[in-house]
């Protein structure tokens, strides 16, 4: 789901089809800055990729003439919808038909905020209260289509590695196995997977990883097709699941941490849901494996987002 970070822009990964009329769709990450007035997206969340990591493309919200569903025009392609820039239509397609109705309410807000009226002053950058709720690029062309500048990366994308995914790679990761669970019976029952950002031990590094809970551990990888967990975190050596109070000092959005009594991990997700959803689905798979029949003293504290686990 869209969501606003730190600097009040509207931010989220959309799959869009880069070339026109390609049916190609590429995992890319949006955003929305409507103080900046453009429309902007990376290979990844910047804060993840290296520092000074130019966009992939981008065009000005002036440009923008509709932002509408597109189902119908394209119905292989699910919950897809379509922006008008000029003469030329972009594709994009969300993660499911909430998240394409949220990014066309905020498109088409921005749009009618952005664009001055005859005679008036500074358009207001304040968001109306419903919209809330690795390759390295070398160069980059700017083509005038239909008389409007469109600024897009030159160099080929390839096609290996998550950066480069298309339709069947990031997105899909958030609610289909790795290749390897979805062959054969497993000792234990997946309850969650799909991709998050996690902080290095030693170098505090961010890097991109594909996590598995599973009923009494969360494990993570480093894609979705390794076979080999890089770490596996038993749950019973877990004490706490909560989101981060260092959110601010790391600034970082979606935050949340596993505290284990040798480590605390750092964990980012994609979305403010995304990241609960997880907080959730790990304090439950705890709770489940310690049961209910526990004396007083080990039972679970809940305090809104933060749960407590006795040692």
């Amino acid at each position: 789901m869209p969501y606003v970070d730190r600097q009040n822009r509207i931010c989220g990964f959309l799959d869009i089809e880069e070339n026109e009329n390609s049916g190609k769709f590429l995992r890319r990450y949006f955003i929305l800055d409507t103080k900046e007035g453009s429309l902007v997206w990376y290979m990844d969340n910047p804060q993840n990729l290296p520092k000074g990591a130019e966009h992939v493309g981008s065009f000005k919200l002036s440009y923008i003439s509709k932002v509408s569903d597109a189902t119908k025009l394209r119905p292989k392609a699910e919950f897809c919808f379509v922006i008008n820039a000029g003469m030329r239509k972009f594709y994009l397609q969300a993660n499911d038909q909430q998240d394409l109705v949220e990014w066309v309410n905020v498109l088409n807000n921005a749009t009618k905020i952005t664009v001055p009226k005859s005679g008036d002053g500074q358009p207001s950058a304040e968001m109306p209260q419903e919209v809330l709720g690795s390759m390295k690029q070398i160069s980059y062309k700017t083509e005038i289509i239909g008389g409007v500048p469109i600024i897009t990366a030159t160099q080929e994308q390839g096609d290996g590695g998550q950066n480069g995914a298309d339709r069947g790679g990031l997105r899909k990761a958030h609610s289909q196995l790795p290749y390897f669970l979805g062959r054969g019976v497993q000792d234990q029952a997946l309850i969650k997977a799909g991709y998050c950002v996690k902080q290095g031990a030693l170098m505090k590094n961010w890097k991109r990883r594909y996590f598995l809970l599973e009923e009494n551990a969360v494990s993570y990888f480093k894609s979705d097709l390794e076979r080999e967990p890089l770490r596996v975190i038993p749950l019973k050596e877990v004490h706490k699941v909560q989101e981060c109070k260092q959110s601010d000092l790391m600034q970082r959005d979606n935050l949340f941490e596993v505290v284990t009594s040798s480590r605390t991990f750092y964990i980012q997700s994609d979305s403010p849901e995304e990241m609960h959803s997880w907080i959730k689905a790990i304090s439950g798979a705890i709770v489940a494996q310690r049961g209910p029949g526990r004396s007083a003293a080990s039972r679970v504290k809940f305090d809104s987002e933060i749960l407590t686990f006795p040692k």
